[in-house]
């Protein structure tokens, strides 16, 4: 199934790699919230200079699309699961921190990027195998990222079934997020005959 199983090891121990950074810097500077979003929005910044801004042509409107979708989506589904005592997050003087919306856009853009740099090295680029992998990552990655910053204090759920403090329904939660702006994203890609590696 895999082309180059050494590189394709590679970028998932970079993409763990930058889980645990992210995770530990949440955690660590959990009390400021306002710090925390500064940081994420000039990553994002970054991001959108680099991809969209720079670029003569290619430029990739996608993933200003997909980080916009999935940090409306993702903050629509923390108000719900904070307001209905799912989860709380603690240390902070509001019940969301600012930083949510800006670390659902990059939550988008990490998983893009990695899956942008996986499917060339998938033996048959086929839709079915693509969705395979697009489900695999959503189910493991963000949820690792998320034991990290549990274990730090940054949150906890209140929801049963918990694998390391992240409960079944969380799990499944962040896939659905993650498939439906796919799944958007993958249309928009027919309608308008747009190209591009992860959604076609």
């Amino acid at each position: 199934m895999i082309t180059n199983k050494n590189t394709f090891s590679k970028e998932i121990l970079k993409a763990i790699f930058k889980l645990v950074v992210a995770g530990f810097l949440i955690g660590y500077l959990k009390q400021n919230d306002l710090l925390i979003a500064g940081l994420l929005i000039l990553k994002i910044i970054h991001n959108i200079y680099k991809e969209i801004i720079k670029p003569k042509t290619n430029k990739n409107w996608l993933l200003l699309v997909g980080m916009l979708l999935t940090g409306f989506g993702g903050i629509v589904g923390e108000t719900w699961g904070v307001t209905n005592g799912y989860w709380k997050y603690h240390e902070v003087t509001r019940e969301l921190p600012l930083w949510l919306p800006f670390a659902w856009m990059l939550a988008f853009h990490y998983l893009y990027k990695l899956e942008r740099n996986l499917i060339p090295l998938l033996k048959e680029q086929s839709q079915k195998n693509k969705i395979i992998l697009a489900v695999i990552l959503a189910l493991i990655l963000p949820a690792f990222g998320e034991v990290i910053t549990i274990y730090l204090g940054v949150w906890t759920y209140y929801w049963p079934y918990q694998f390391l403090g992240v409960p079944l329904y969380a799990f499944i939660c962040l896939v659905f997020v993650h498939m439906l702006v796919y799944t958007i994203l993958h249309f928009v890609c027919k309608k308008y005959n747009i190209k591009d590696i992860v959604f076609n």
